[in-house]
């Protein structure tokens, strides 16, 4: 009897606390849903106001209504905004008479160093207005100082830092942890340089993904030295000694170096925005946030004209089926692109690319439908952080690609990859298997036998293929030899810089670099821009998403920056068919 009221205790314990959990998440649904909805009022800004930059969540290519996307705010005042907001937020604050200048109050950017470039550029042209930008900080990242370094004042807090050591890129190898667990990683791939699979079967890198890796960090890191060097009239030789030498230990160093202008406390800050605004009190200086700005009204009208120019965001891995806001379903996209091609009234397509590629196969199926598009209208490539392998098969055959001189791009090869977990299973775990099959090969890609070597020949016959038909695209898109395209392919990827100077890139810029090509290719004027693909009511995607972005969030929030290992474990195991995806995640800070 003891044991039964325990066990009914255990029971009513348990779905007491699930109800709790689960009343939670409604609550935080409801809220973030009630969030977008109130998300839509205008916002009033009043005279002498100043435009505050803080980044306090990711930076998307796009905006969102999904509500999922801003979960985490049950947790934290974290919020995603949209690259496309902060662009134009900025450019409207360039004519807004009520906006006197900007300050920006980061201490790192969530975003990858192309996004970083493209908020630069802008802000330049801000600054360009005769406005005034102002930036402080306790602590300047690398990335944050960069994007900061355009201000007319830096400020530092007096026991702050600046960090500023140069890039570098870190592996993670688990050669030896399959080893010790008997995992026979069986590897095929095409191009010396794709080094997708070198974590499972070196435990260092290879001298060519050593050489490439510190080609494109190298060529990232002397844009950023020279922004920083025209910003702050440095030279690039002062910068790269700074560097080396870690000069700046202290906050007193970021003045004497040039790197700050003055060192102050936030209550200092906030009278010099006084001043700036003339306000009569700290506590009068009138503000709006980068993110409510988004609902302030325009101050110049534009021109009435049914002519549009679709922008695509294609954002995320790539693979077969619908796919969502952060991750590129062939469907999805597809059906984008046509509808834009069919619409009349869509003058030019510009495809937004942060891709670090993914299934093969779903990237041909998109490129199929950048080639009909092309052949109906201007069809431009914008490329974000990582346009690279699928990213970039499904780019190749556009009129014009544009990038930014820090994208991550290129990596044009192939690879498959299977685990053998036969000696686990067996040695570690004292689990064995049989098999009875109708045909020879019926469990080939089994996870619980090798392949055997007719098996390996057919599977790398299949990605030599694949290669072919992905340097062919390439070469047909880009106007070069099929040779030509296989010295610079081989896997290999390549910075915005290099990738232009080897042809795989025309232009360098941003996604308004490539809106204004378009525009000019289609002989426009005025336009209006359409987004695509068309994002789904709040409601909609919470019942079409079902609990995967919950828990998603939740891990995210929990796991902080770690969460990105477990994410990226967890799609390992969905990968199917021949990829074409990046060597590794890349991160620069």
């Amino acid at each position: 009897m003891k044991q039964f009221f325990k066990t009914v205790f255990a029971s009513f314990l348990g779905t007491l606390i699930a109800s709790v959990i689960f009343i939670f998440l409604i609550i935080g649904i409801i809220g973030a849903i009630v969030a977008i909805s109130g998300s839509d009022k205008e916002v009033v800004v009043k005279e002498n106001s100043i435009l505050v930059v803080k980044f306090e969540g990711p930076i998307t290519d796009r905006g969102s209504k999904n509500p999922f996307q801003n979960l985490g705010a049950m947790f934290s005042k974290e919020q995603a905004i949209g690259l496309n907001d902060i662009l134009n937020n900025i450019e409207k604050a360039k004519n807004d008479k009520n906006i006197k200048g900007i300050y920006i109050e980061i201490t790192s950017v969530p975003a990858g160093i192309a996004m970083v470039e493209e908020i630069r550029n802008k802000l330049l042209e801000f600054k360009n207005t005769g406005k005034f930008i102002l930036a402080y900080s306790e602590y300047y990242t690398q990335g944050a100082y960069y994007l900061a370094s355009v201000a007319d004042k830096i400020y530092l807090n007096p026991q702050g830092t600046i960090d500023f050591k140069g890039l570098s890129a870190e592996l993670m190898f688990f050669k030896n942890a399959l080893a010790k667990l008997e995992v026979e990683p069986q590897i095929i791939r095409h191009g010396k340089f794709k080094s997708a699979i070198e974590p499972f079967i070196l435990d260092k890198m290879s001298d060519e993904n050593r050489e490439q890796t510190m080609t494109y960090i190298g060529s990232i890191w002397n844009h950023m030295v020279d922004g920083i060097s025209k910003s702050r009239n440095i030279s690039a030789e002062e910068l790269n000694k700074i560097a080396d030498e870690l000069l700046l230990q202290k906050a007193e160093d970021a003045v004497k170096y040039k790197f700050a202008d003055q060192l102050a406390y936030k209550d200092e800050i906030l009278e010099i925005l006084k001043e700036k605004t003339e306000a009569k009190a700290v506590d009068k200086i009138n503000s709006v946030s980068i993110a409510d700005y988004t609902n302030a009204k325009e101050s110049k009208k534009k021109d009435f004209t049914k002519d549009k120019i679709a922008v695509i965001y294609a954002v995320g891995e790539i693979d077969g089926g619908e796919g969502d806001d952060e991750k590129i379903g062939s469907e999805r996209i597809s059906k984008a692109i046509r509808e834009a091609r069919l619409d009349d009234k869509v003058k030019a397509i510009v495809l937004r690319v942060n891709s670090p590629g993914g299934s093969a196969l779903a990237s041909e199926v998109i490129w199929r439908e950048v080639v009909l598009a092309k052949q109906a209208k201007p069809f431009i490539v914008s490329m974000g952080n990582v346009a690279a392998s699928g990213g970039y098969y499904i780019s190749c055959a556009a009129d014009t690609i544009v990038a930014e001189p820090n994208t991550i791009t290129g990596s044009i090869g192939v690879f498959g990859v299977l685990f053998n977990a036969q000696g686990f299973m067996n040695n570690k775990l004292g689990i064995t298997f049989d098999t009875v099959k109708t045909n020879l090969h019926a469990d080939i890609g089994s996870i619980y036998r090798p392949l055997s070597a007719s098996e390996k020949d057919i599977i790398q016959k299949s990605v030599e293929h694949v290669y072919d038909v992905f340097i062919t695209r390439v070469a047909e898109g880009r106007k070069l030899t099929k040779e030509q395209v296989d010295q610079i392919g081989q896997g290999r990827v390549w910075s915005g810089v290099d990738a232009k100077r080897i042809g795989l890139v025309d232009v360098l810029g941003g996604l308004e670099t490539a809106i204004e090509i378009a525009a000019q290719k289609a002989g426009l004027e005025n336009y209006k821009l359409l987004a695509l693909p068309k994002q789904k009511d709040p409601l909609e995607e919470l019942f079409s998403k079902g609990t995967s972005s919950v828990e998603e969030a939740i891990i995210k929030h929990f796991l902080g920056e770690n969460a990105k290992y477990y994410i990226t474990l967890d799609r390992l195991k969905k990968y199917s068919g021949i990829q074409a995806r990046m060597p590794y995640e890349v991160e620069i800070h």
